[in-house]
């Protein structure tokens, strides 16, 4: 398992007050989220949130009755957010070298998330490894 945070991924159910027991169950569980959000496409809800205690969210979700829900890795990196178009030429090496990006988030502190295949994190952490060097 990889230290640091990771994506703790959560279908939620399309009814209100969803987020709220998810907020909650976690809260109760003393699961601290550091970025995220819930993004809603076709009907559906589906929560990623970076949490430090993956089998503590897993747990949490479970005994609240919602899900499914997944623990994963990401990649993390800093874009100059003064500097326009940062996203998309990331994004564009990225892609190049084959890797697909399925979520994409900030943390609290700024940090571009990046959720991708484990067959892509290889790739995916070279790029990065290139981004940051300049």
């Amino acid at each position: 398992m990889t230290a640091g945070p990771r994506d703790l991924e959560v279908c939620l159910p399309d009814r209100p007050g969803a987020l709220a027991d998810l907020g909650q169950a976690l809260g109760a569980a003393g699961v601290s989220l550091e970025g995220g959000g819930v993004f809603a496409c076709a009907g559906r809800a589906v929560a990623h949130y970076l949490v430090d205690d993956g089998p503590a969210a897993l747990a949490a979700v479970a005994a609240a009755g919602l899900g499914p829900a997944v623990v994963r890795d990401v990649v993390m990196t800093r874009l100059d957010q003064e500097t326009p178009g940062q996203l998309g030429t990331l994004a564009r090496r990225l892609g190049d070298a084959g890797v697909n990006v399925a979520t994409q988030y900030s943390d609290h502190a700024g940090n571009l998330v990046l959720l991708v295949s484990d067959e892509h994190l290889g790739a995916c952490r070279e790029v990065l490894a290139r981004w940051e060097r300049g």
